[in-house]
């Protein structure tokens, strides 16, 4: 048994596990192992944190998307409703121009109409005292005629106009 080197190898083994567990080997192993594993649970824990930190941002950034999407939503109504009130009184006030113009082109025409009537009226009027004149002056002869032409037209006129 001493001549095999399977023994010698044992022999080795045991002799130099007895130096590792003489120095303490195991132990620093072991230290090393614990410490690794203590730094990996503490990585553990601050990656659950920050998880736990990203879901509350992630929270809180979709309760202001939201928020932000309902204001959107209310700034767009608000801007409707105003271009609607806007249009409304945009009509409106150019119904009124249209009316206030037609007001006043009716006012226009008849003024027109109304000078129109005058200025027929006086032409006529002229022309009946031309008339009458004409007519007079051809049945009556001499002063007396005379006279009473010149009356009559004066007469005439100051009815006419």
């Amino acid at each position: 048994m001493l001549s095999t080197p399977e023994f010698w190898v044992l022999v080795s083994f045991v002799i130099f596990i007895g130096i590792l567990v003489y120095l303490g080997v195991p132990g620093q192993i072991t230290a090393a192992l614990d410490a690794r594993a203590e730094r990996i649970a503490n990585e553990l824990a601050e990656a659950q944190k920050l998880r736990e930190e990203a879901q509350a941002l992630l929270a809180d950034y979709q309760r202001k998307s939201k928020e932000a999407e309902r204001e959107a939503e209310a700034i767009v109504r608000q801007a409707k409703a105003e271009a609607e009130a806007y249009a409304a009184e945009t009509r409106r006030k150019l119904a009124e121009s249209v009316e206030r113009r037609s007001r006043l082109a009716e006012d226009k025409i008849a003024q027109a109409e109304a000078q129109a009537v005058k200025e027929v009226q006086s032409a006529a009027s002229e022309l009946a005292v031309a008339a009458a004149s004409q007519l007079i002056a051809a049945q009556t002869k001499g002063t007396v005629a005379d006279r009473l032409i010149d009356d009559s037209i004066e007469a005439v006129k100051d009815r006419l106009n």
